[in-house]
């Protein structure tokens, strides 16, 4: 990652929302809990594949599915910096490391 991505504190549009990874499945699919308690199937949009690698625990934010809600794609992965900070300011109810 370069400097210009860990200075840039990414928030959730409408429609998205802040999970943590539980599980890595294989391919592009992990498992993640999310803010609304939901645990969804995410898949890693291939932006991010090339770029970020993605471990369990990370906080991702994600964008579900319109069609199929249990399923989301993965739109960001966050630093630990930014995530602790997201902690601190009380984003991440309902996600416990």
């Amino acid at each position: 990652m370069n400097e210009a991505e860990l200075k840039e504190l990414v928030m959730p549009h409408e429609g998205e929302m802040f999970g943590r990874v539980i599980k890595l499945v294989g391919g592009d699919n992990v498992i993640v809990k999310c803010t609304d308690g939901k645990v969804r199937t995410c898949r890693i949009r291939g932006k991010i594949k090339r770029r970020m690698w993605i471990r369990e625990n990370d906080l991702v934010l994600l964008a579900p599915w319109d069609f199929q809600s249990d399923k989301a794609d993965i739109v960001w992965r966050y630093i630990a910096a930014h995530a602790d900070k997201l902690e601190q300011e009380g984003h991440l109810q309902g996600l416990n490391k």
